[in-house]
């Protein structure tokens, strides 16, 4: 059951279509105050006035815009009860961003990263929910976390590059559980499902005639489907029907993780990689 009593306000990232945009319209529609980002002006407004919600446009390709997105939501909200990462996807060939970053890593990654920690005192202060836009991709196609190889300069391939950023999504959840718990935070990491979408669509791997073929597309779900994790996390109480520092399939701890989703160590340093990446310096 779906716990709803309190107005919370939520803001969500890649919230211009898909299982973002999914979300936004049944958290609104159960009396939640939404907050709207995305890429897209066109499509984000569209969401917004659907909404009713709050609407910001950020390209997460460009850190300076994440930094200025933090600022705007720092100056418009005294209280963020819900942060839900949900921005990404599977990208082209392998392009680096104007901050020098693989493509993947940044949006995926860093720029959700970026976003959390700038936003961080807000974040304890409310006692928020941290949510992220995992995979079962992190386990099942090839990625892997070097840290002094995140851009994946030796083997990049569009979908070990996914799988990496998924599984780097996994390791932020529990760093950030391991870190802010105490003070009040808690963070999960969800599986939506394979969700029939845009997704990988400027992509060339093999993943974009997948989503792209009806024969894979019969097997998808619908993005409403698939944001009903992310509703689920963002409305209900952690300790009560979740946990901080899980990541969840189907609503439930995932029984199966990439091995080094286990290694706290490298949670920790990953992290500390993160932030030397995104200072700024």
């Amino acid at each position: 059951m779906t716990s709803t009593n309190a107005q919370k306000t939520v803001i969500i990232t890649g919230a211009s279509d898909g299982i973002g945009a999914a979300a936004a319209r049944r958290l609104a529609g159960d009396g939640h105050r939404v907050v709207v980002v995305g890429r897209s002006r066109e499509k984000t407004e569209r969401v917004a006035a659907e909404t009713g919600a709050d609407h910001y446009v950020a390209d997460f390709s460009r850190l300076e815009e994440v930094r200025g997105l933090a600022k705007d939501l720092l100056a418009s909200y005294d209280r963020i009860d819900v942060l839900a990462n949900n921005a990404g996807g599977m990208f082209g060939d392998r392009t680096r961003t104007a901050d020098g970053f693989e493509t993947t890593l940044q949006v995926n990654h860093l720029a959700p990263f970026l976003l959390t920690t700038l936003l961080m005192d807000r974040l304890v202060e409310s006692h928020a929910s941290v949510i992220q836009t995992s995979s079962v991709g992190a386990r099942l196609i090839g990625g892997r976390i070097e840290l002094d190889d995140l851009n994946h300069d030796r083997d990049f391939r569009p979908e070990i590059a996914y799988g990496t950023s998924k599984l780097a999504n996994i390791l932020f959840t529990t760093e950030l559980h391991r870190r802010y718990h105490a003070a009040g935070l808690s963070a999960a990491a969800f599986h939506p499902g394979v969700v029939a979408s845009a997704f990988a669509a400027d992509s060339q791997s093999f993943m974009k005639r997948v989503y792209t073929s009806r024969i894979g597309r019969a097997f998808m779900v619908t993005p409403e489907k698939g944001a009903s994790q992310l509703v689920w996390l963002a409305a209900t109480e952690p300790g009560t029907e979740w946990q901080s520092g899980t990541y969840y399939e189907s609503k439930r701890p995932a029984r199966r993780l990439h091995p080094q989703a286990h290694d706290a160590e490298l949670a920790r340093q990953l992290w500390d990689r993160s932030a030397e990446l995104t200072s700024g310096d």
